[in-house]
């Protein structure tokens, strides 16, 4: 009964846990949850859920990966077309429209202007695959891409048509711009079955 009664206060805990109060945010972020698990010594109920819910995110991220990796494999070498949106020669945006739209069933605005609005705002080191990627190179131009996870990411290279480049590219990583994900990543994996 005891044991009944404390896996009831766990659990609703948890869902309590959603409803905190704004400062506790940030605490939680650093993993304060976690914390809290590890020093009230609950360790059974607690820590099989955090071990289900860091294996669900691995997952989500690997089907996401999988499927960009697909689009790729599908596009590679594709040449770059300012205004192009087909197989004959597509642009960064409308590569990252497709590709949502077709690997996830999202649609996203056609040009990267749009797309910037898209979804929550990512730091450059919490980028996740299935990410958008924002460049401000030069020019009167923006530049977008799909990051993919090992510092890679997937666009519309003017120069290679299709392709994966690296984040720490010198020239990628000069003129980086910010970073959106368009929908939680649990979101977009079950986009997939």
């Amino acid at each position: 009964m005891r044991r009944r009664l404390l896996l009831l206060c766990v659990v609703a805990s948890l869902f309590a846990g959603c409803a905190t109060a704004p400062q506790d945010d940030e605490r939680q972020a650093k993993g304060g949850g976690q914390a809290f698990a590890e020093k009230s010594h609950i360790s059974g109920p607690v820590n099989h859920l955090a071990q289900r819910v860091r294996a669900l995110r691995r997952s989500s991220l690997e089907a996401i990966r999988r499927a960009l990796l697909n689009e790729h494999d599908r596009w590679q070498g594709t040449p770059y077309v300012l205004g192009g949106e087909g197989l004959r020669g597509i642009d960064c945006s409308a590569l990252v429209q497709r590709v949502y739209s077709e690997a996830f069933a999202l649609e996203l605005p056609r040009t990267t202007r749009g797309q910037v609005h898209e979804g929550s705002f990512v730091e450059r080191e919490a980028l996740e695959a299935g990410d958008l990627v924002f460049f401000r190179p030069p020019g009167v131009y923006r530049h977008v891409g799909i990051y993919i996870g090992d510092g890679y990411f997937l666009h519309a290279s003017a120069s290679k048509g299709v392709t994966l480049s690296r984040l720490d590219n010198v020239f990628w990583h000069r003129h980086y711009w910010q970073a959106r994900r368009p929908l939680p990543l649990t979101e977009i994996a079950q986009r997939l079955e």
